[in-house]
């Protein structure tokens, strides 16, 4: 806009919260992204405030080709910088950026660029209100509540617009939204889990259509846009044009189903091919002509050619021709003085007498003459044969050109002459140029051909145009579009606005509102204009998340989906204050089985809790869905792994999902299950937000939490408007006949509040579901079973009581045959000469043993680090390889990278396990965990207990002393993580425990010394 005009509102709001995004992007430590490592970098240009590097890179990842990029050092904490990557030969990466990394950067990270949209976004919203912009802001203003939009209904007049309209089956809610849609300036279509919300959105486009409009559909996912689009053209396949484009989609087909059945129809590129087809054809044949004109005239000036070489060819022999003759003309003169000058030296004789001395010089001079005379004849001897040579390359080279003229004078004589051909290849040409054109002209024809669009919202966004007019714009999925964006696509419309969406599903996925480094009021701002839906902006929910009864919103409340108690469930947790009625039967679409026969069940794990490093994963929970997958097999509702040729519906993923809350254990369950069932079993587990918009007959929910201290951010929030709440109401309402949910069901009750929607789901579980425990899925062992299962069963997870352990385990130890891995934080004398000798026999016998544990340095007196250093040296005189790990607690055991024994063994200290261990038998698993311990042992500070008790720090509310820090607001993450830094809210200041955190690793926080 001009300098001093004003945005309309809210732009200059919307603006600083895109803005907001694109800040906490370059501030995020980019997790959930894929991260390419670069090293050994060289500075290799400098300008205009640019840097442009070359990196080695030892593996890169095909995921960020032709995408923007960021970039920062490694080990780095501080903000990302855009960045242009790209790959070169020989494991080469070309960087250029505004970061100045220094000369030689030894190491850095790149990752994709995901502010990118947001700065496109950013530079649509700056540029609103200016002359000609596609954007209406009062239609735009309908999102957030204002204006006053024309509300009606159809009513009967619907049956002009929505073919069989009387006879289709709609419940009344569907056929109100329906008929207000097509008489109002703007609906808002509330539609939860199941409720059709995707065919009503279909009829809504098929009555605006046939109205007379066009229509951008939009949602915020490619599979949300192709699935609906398909349903679109179901109902409109049947139009006039519909062949030539009169519904179209702008981006990449991502659903099989919606490119197999209609591609050819919908997608602009197959649409301009198929119109194309006659140009293309006439393109062909003028391309053919023109390459044979072309050849013509080559051919006429290859004969030019030849004539030319023949003339000079020609002339060159009788040059030589001319020059042999005076060679032997040359010559024979030569001949002829020889013969004269022998004759004169015989007349002259032998010089004698008066007049010898006469004489001699006439002789002397004749023999002069006569060594001129031979040497001139050898010279024209050479000369004679250096021109009889070049008269016979002339003369077979006159007979090689004249063969080529006798060989291409039949072909000359076809053709017209060569000005002609001249001209009638400028003649082609020029046709094609036209034909060109015209095909480039197909491009737009075929754009204007479209009355229906469908796009993602980015893609609406970031498109200069889309169609040369739109009348209606439809967002389905609105809930999970940002506020901005949303705003921005609703002025679009030139006529009519329909929102449609579950605003208690998914939310955009933001991060400003969360932003640790942004201030308070950054993230309030966030909140307000970025994270909340259009939903709630345009008033239809209250602040608690309760529904507002408003004309303009129309709530589908019958779901199709869920059988009868799954519902119960779904609206407990999400629909509270608007419960969904069940329009199915309640019969299941599996076949009986003995497992799972319920239309809820909840595995506890409470009892066989087994802690690990964080709440993102659970080794039991894991174990636990092995063992529903193998059960399911079992009774025949799952292929097993040598099934061949499975029909589509009875696949495993077409009939089971698995979901997880956090990425660790999604990552965990793919590798484990592919590993053990095969391959078919791939993608049978992800996230929340990947199961969006899908449904599976049975649905196994991992809530994770149980591992940890805390469940996580997952179950963080409380109403029905939070994250948790929709988050969960997404996950429980996939399933269809059959829900699971596995979880810790007294550590989540120890943690979330009564008021919970995670609390309430516990609940609702406990009283409606069939409970079992996970023992009963999971089999407790004795150490003697392990020699007479079978291989099958030794392959499954199992417990094993505390008493069983050791002998369980050493069955393992002496049957490993190649490796055995322990992890053991501390060390005694009786257990270490106990297993050492045991691990000592293994040795002997060619396998490898690795114990790794804490350093002696970590003890508290000087007493206990000179035991540790001897039982180090005991393992290592048993043939053990010992390595140190600073502040290890894991207590694991693995043997051959196959079998994984999990829990709290302490093999080599005299606790020994406490509780119940699990055996698993898992490569993927093994690998995992020693890859998290190399992570963790990284990212750690090492400490001295024995150091830092001579600090002389305050003592802490335990007994212990208090060494208090200087940390930064936007540091104390940082030394949370590194140091285990905790707030003392009376000094309003951060502190670490001197007895394990010494001055000398607090040293970057520690306040100056006076």
């Amino acid at each position: 806009m001009s300098e001093g005009t004003a945005l309309p509102y809210p732009v200059k709001e919307l603006l600083t919260a895109a803005r907001l995004e694109v800040a906490a992007e370059l501030r995020s430590d980019g997790r959930e992204g894929t991260k390419v490592s670069l090293s050994a970098g060289r500075r290799t240009a400098r300008a205009d405030g640019r840097h442009e590097y070359v990196f080695d890179c030892r593996k890169w990842s095909d995921a960020l080709d032709g995408k923007p990029a960021l970039i920062r050092p490694s080990r780095s904490t501080g903000p990302w910088s855009p960045a242009e990557v790209a790959r070169m030969p020989e494991g080469k990466v070309r960087v250029v950026t505004e970061a100045d990394l220094g000369a030689a950067p030894a190491h850095a990270q790149v990752r994709e660029d995901d502010a990118a949209a947001w700065r496109v976004l950013a530079e649509r919203l700056e540029s609103v209100g200016q002359p000609n912009h596609p954007v209406r802001p009062a239609g735009a203003g309908w999102t957030v509540g204002q204006g006053s939009p024309r509300l009606g209904s159809s009513g009967s007049a619907t049956a002009q617009w929505v073919a069989g309209w009387h006879s289709l089956k709609l419940n009344p809610r569907q056929r109100q939204a329906v008929e207000q849609a097509l008489a109002s300036d703007v609906l808002f279509l509330w539609g939860p889990p199941g409720t059709g919300k995707t065919d009503v959105v279909g009829h809504i486009v098929e009555g605006c259509y046939r109205q007379g409009h066009s229509v951008l559909f939009l949602a915020p996912t490619k599979v949300a846009v192709d699935q609906a689009l398909e349903r679109i053209c179901e109902l409109l396949s049947a139009e006039h044009g519909f062949d030539e484009g009169l519904v179209q989609r702008a981006g990449e087909i991502t659903v099989a189903s919606l490119r197999d059945k209609y591609g050819d129809k919908v997608d602009p590129e197959r649409i301009a091919t198929a119109l194309g087809a006659r140009i293309e054809g006439s393109l062909a044949q003028l391309a053919t002509a023109l390459r044979e004109t072309h050849a013509g005239i080559a051919l006429h000036d290859q004969v030019d050619g030849l004539r030319a070489d023949l003339a000079r060819a020609r002339h060159s022999r009788s040059s030589a021709s001319q020059g042999l003759a005076a060679h032997v003309d040359a010559q024979n003169a030569a001949l002829a003085m020889i013969r004269a000058e022998e004759d004169l030296i015989r007349k002259i004789g032998t010089p004698g007498g008066i007049f010898a001395g006469r004489k001699q010089a006439k002789l002397d001079e004749a023999q002069g003459r006569l060594r001129q005379a031979r040497v001139a004849a050898q010279q024209a001897v050479g000369a004679r044969a250096a021109a009889e040579l070049q008269v016979r390359l002339a003369d077979k080279e006159i007979e090689v050109i004249e063969q080529d003229l006798a060989a291409q004078r039949p072909r000359l004589t076809a053709l017209p002459a060569r000005s002609a051909l001249v001209s009638q290849a400028e003649h082609l040409r020029q046709q094609i140029g036209e034909l060109e054109e015209q095909r480039r002209k197909i491009v737009d024809t075929v754009r204007s051909k479209c009355r229906v669009l469908g796009a993602t919202v980015t893609k609406a966004v970031q498109a200069r145009k889309l169609l040369d007019r739109i009348d209606v714009v439809v967002v389905d999925e609105a809930g999970m579009v940002d506020l901005p964006s949303a705003w921005y696509v609703a002025g679009l419309a030139g006529k009519r606005l329909v929102v449609a969406g579950d605003f208690r599903q998914l939310p955009a996925v933001t991060k400003g509102d969360g932003d640790r480094k942004a201030t308070p009021e950054e993230r309030a701002h966030a909140r307000q204009w970025t994270a909340r839906d259009v939903f709630h902006t345009a008033g239809l929910v209250s602040q608690g998340g309760s529904v507002v009864p408003d004309a303009r919103l129309v709530a589908l409340d019958t779901q199709y989906r869920m059988r009868g108690a799954i519902c119960d469930l779904v609206n407990t947790v999400a629909y509270p204050d608007a419960p969904l009625k069940t329009g199915r039967d309640d019969d299941s679409r599996i076949p009986f089985n003995g497992l799972v026969d319920a239309p809820l069940i909840l595995i506890d794990t409470s009892a066989q809790r087994i802690p690990g490093r964080d709440h993102q994963t659970n080794t039991v929970h894991e174990a636990a869905v092995h063992e529903l997958v193998r059960g399911l097999q079992y009774e025949g509702v799952l292929p097993a792994r040598k099934w061949q040729d499975v029909p589509a519906g009875e696949r495993a993923t077409d009939r089971l999902a698995v979901i997880a809350p956090y990425r660790k254990q999604v990552q965990a369950l793919n590798s484990s299950l592919a590993y053990r069932f095969g391959e078919q079993y791939e993608g049978l587990v992800d996230t929340v937000h990947r199961f969006q918009g899908s449904q599976r007959p049975i649905v196994i929910l991992d809530t994770t939490a149980g591992a940890g201290r805390q469940p996580g951010f997952f179950y963080e929030g409380t109403g029905l408007s939070s994250r948790t709440c929709r988050l969960l109401n997404v996950a429980l309402s996939r399933a269809q006949d059959h829900l699971v949910v596995i979880a810790d069901v007294e550590h989540l009750r120890e943690h979330l509040p009564v008021t919970s929607e995670a609390r309430r789901m516990l609940d609702h579980l406990e009283a409606h579901a069939q409970c079992i425990s996970v023992d009963q899925l999971i089999p407790v062992r004795e150490a003697a079973q392990l020699a007479v299962l079978t291989e099958e069963e030794l392959a499954r997870p199992a417990f094993f009581p505390a008493d069983e352990v050791p002998r369980a385990v050493s069955w393992d130890i002496d049957r490993a045959t190649r490796s055995i891995e322990v992890y053991c934080p501390f060390l005694d004398p009786r257990p270490v000469q106990t297993w050492s000798t045991r691990l000592a026999k293994r040795v002997a016998d060619g396998v490898k043993v690795t114990v790794r544990t804490r350093p002696p340095e970590e003890q508290t007196t000087d007493t206990a680090v000179e035991r540790v250093r001897g039982l180090v040296e005991q393992l290592r005189g048993a043939g053990c390889q010992v390595e140190f790990r600073e502040r290890m607690h894991e207590k694991v055991l693995i043997l051959d990278a196959t079998v994984l024994w999990h829990g709290s063994l302490n093999l080599l200290a005299n606790s020994g396990p406490t509780d119940l261990m699990m055996r698993l038998t898992d490569p993927s698993a093994c690998e995992r965990v020693g890859r998290v311990i190399e992570r963790a042992r990284k990212e750690r500070a090492a400490w001295n207990a024995r150091s830092s008790r001579q600090s002389g720090a305050p003592a802490t509310a335990s007994g212990g002393r208090r060494l208090y820090l200087n940390v930064p607001y936007a540091e104390k993450e940082e030394a949370k993580r590194l140091l285990g830094a905790r707030w003392d809210a009376q000094r309003r200041q951060w502190y670490v425990d001197a007895d394990r955190v010494s001055r000398e690793q607090a040293a970057r926080w520690l306040p100056p010394q006076s």
